[in-house]
């Protein structure tokens, strides 16, 4: 459960230091967004390994439904949007070509769909429950 925080930061941390390089038009916050990204989209890796793993021992692989499965699909979702902003990035680093404006609303979708499963998480977790 600890492991999943890494993403999440690395990733929101990346996107807001790429919307703040684009406002002060500074090359080299483009970089730290870069690494910030690159960092995030390895560390899915071990976070849906970990997560199907928890699946599988702790529900014996029973069939999901409800929060579990939305926090599987928007977990998935999430995780191929945090490849698919960094993948741009990576793009416009090899190409040497300023970054497409059009990943700034990729970016912003991401973060949502990122907040959002964290947020079916916290529900799981306990976390999120009235008291």
């Amino acid at each position: 459960m600890v492991l999943i925080h890494f993403p999440i930061a690395l990733f929101i941390a990346g996107v807001a230091i790429d919307f703040w390089g684009q406002w002060t038009r500074k090359p080299a916050l483009a970089v730290v967004a870069y690494t910030n990204l690159l960092l995030a989209a390895v560390m899915t890796f071990p976070v849906v390994v970990t997560g199907l793993l928890a699946w599988r021992w702790a529900l014996e692989g029973q069939r999901l439904k409800g929060i579990l499965l939305m926090h599987l699909v928007f977990g998935c979702v999430s995780s191929l949007l945090i490849w698919m902003v960094w993948l741009i990035h990576l793009r416009s680093q090899r190409e040497q070509r300023a970054l497409p404006g059009y990943r700034l609303p990729i970016e912003a979708v991401a973060v949502l769909a990122v907040a959002f499963t964290g947020h079916l998480g916290g529900f799981l977790s306990g976390v999120n429950v009235a008291q």
